[in-house]
């Protein structure tokens, strides 16, 4: 049976808005998305453009990406596009690649088993204790697949048939009003897949939208549900969160709901005790200026990102250790991994960004050290300029004084600074006196030593 017949459910009468009654235009919609969408219609298939796209092109907003939905299977798709890839296990998926830009095209899903050809149900399995979905490769036609979407202002369709949008699950409306609604039951398609309420955090803040009083109710009863996602999952949406310019809001979102102790359950038992506005400020700060540098299109790294939240717990970890009698750099080693070893549990951190943040912690002590050669040495550190920045936060928030962080500003703008006086235990300007061993090693003219001898002294 091909994926878009009829399964015997009660079709939906979607909301037909003509070309002539909105705003979208082909013209910006990309060029190869287009592509996409004409060739599956002039092989007969259904192809609407939907999500996002279509969401951010009715409310005046440049789309990032445009995903497409068809009643072709992926294999299908596949035969159609040379260019195409098929990838995923969870959702079969289509990637067709222009250049640097991939179209997504899925294909209709079902909404449910009890709605779904019974030899298609083996496709689709649940976790009886969480009711999570597994898997979920079961195809359906366009009214299911607009029904099985997230929320309802997602959930648009854009017919490139004849230019039509069509709206089955009063996506219009909440997007006309500002309003995110899940659709169906919030309770059970939370339970689905947990991540849905990382995702209407995410989208709240992102659209400025106010979530639905029963999209909002559950989650903090259900945040919990969060430590079942696979950690490699959570990575991603913990990027698309803090990474696209909505950082501050989305981390004020995410602990206002229950969830951000989820995430990042050290860092938030360290705001939990909160003094003089740290670590919280500090959060805060980071977050702020990883928005502008995305508002600015400048580059932002997860490394920086992982390093602002994790940095109190690695201090009181640090401390800790000290305590002990470890020497404060080897306690800072130490306190690095350890807490990276637990944030992975929950989310993962590769090594190529977890490795970096560990070199930005460790950095921080030797900016202290301003004696001789030293500033020099770290200013060729390959981590210096996200080290740098990372006191330059330190400094705006009081954890260190803004006259280290000033100092070392002058001396990257070449101006002439003189290194502060010495002192005890900071390695002062020279070398390192050697210690005399039982009369042995005495200096040249029997100055036993001393400090013209540790200089090397004739």
């Amino acid at each position: 049976m091909p994926p878009s017949e009829p399964t015997g459910r009660p079709l939906i009468h979607p909301v037909i808005v003509p070309r002539a009654d909105h705003n979208i235009s082909r013209a910006h919609i990309s060029e190869n998305a287009l592509k996409v969408l004409y060739r599956l219609k002039n092989a007969g298939y259904e192809a609407f453009l939907v999500g996002g796209g279509v969401r951010d092109l009715l409310l005046g907003r440049e789309p990032k990406d445009f995903d497409v939905a068809t009643n072709a299977s992926p294999e299908q798709v596949e035969k159609e596009f040379r260019n195409c890839r098929l990838i995923g296990r969870r959702f079969r998926l289509a990637h067709v690649r222009f250049g640097d830009e991939i179209i997504e095209v899925a294909t209709f899903r079902a909404s449910s088993v009890a709605d779904t050809d019974p030899d298609e149900v083996a496709d689709l399995s649940h976790d009886g204790g969480t009711g999570r979905i597994l898997r979920d490769n079961i195809y359906g036609t366009v009214e299911e697949d607009a029904e099985r979407r997230d929320f309802s202002v997602n959930a648009l369709y854009y017919d490139i048939r004849d230019f039509s949008v069509r709206d089955y699950v009063d996506g219009l409306p909440d997007l006309r009003d500002g309003v995110l609604r899940l659709i169906g039951d919030p309770e059970l398609r939370y339970r689905e897949d947990p991540v849905r309420m990382l995702r209407a955090v995410r989208f709240a803040v992102k659209l400025g939208f106010k979530m639905h009083p029963k999209t909002e109710a559950p989650i903090g009863r259900l945040a919990d549900l969060l430590s079942h996602v696979p950690p490699a999952r959570m990575f991603e949406e913990i990027l698309k969160l803090f990474l696209y310019g909505f950082g501050e809001q989305a981390f004020e979102g995410l602990r206002h709901y229950g969830l951000f102790g989820q995430l990042f359950p050290r860092t938030e038992a360290a705001l939990a005790v909160e003094e003089q506005g740290f670590p919280q400020m500090f959060i805060a700060k980071a977050l702020a200026s990883t928005d502008e540098r995305v508002h600015q299109d400048l580059p932002v790294t997860p490394a920086f990102l992982f390093a602002a939240l994790l940095w109190e717990p690695v201090r009181q970890a640090a401390r800790e250790l000290e305590a002990e009698g470890m020497h404060p750099g080897d306690a800072l080693r130490n306190a690095s991994f350890e807490v990276v070893e637990d944030q992975v549990k929950r989310v993962a951190l590769p090594r190529r960004f977890s490795t970096p943040m560990i070199e930005i912690f460790q950095l921080q002590p030797r900016f202290a050290q301003r004696q001789g050669k030293r500033p020099q040495r770290l200013l060729t550190h390959p981590r210096f300029r996200a080290a740098y920045d990372f006191l330059l936060l330190r400094a705006q928030v009081g954890e260190v004084e803004q006259e280290l962080a000033d100092w070392w500003t002058a001396l990257q703008a070449g101006d002439p600074i003189a290194p502060p006086p010495a002192t005890p235990g900071s390695g002062g300007t020279g070398r390192r006196r050697r210690r005399r061993r039982g009369g042995r090693g005495r200096g040249r003219g029997g100055n036993g030593g001393g400090e013209d001898a540790g200089q090397g002294s004739p």
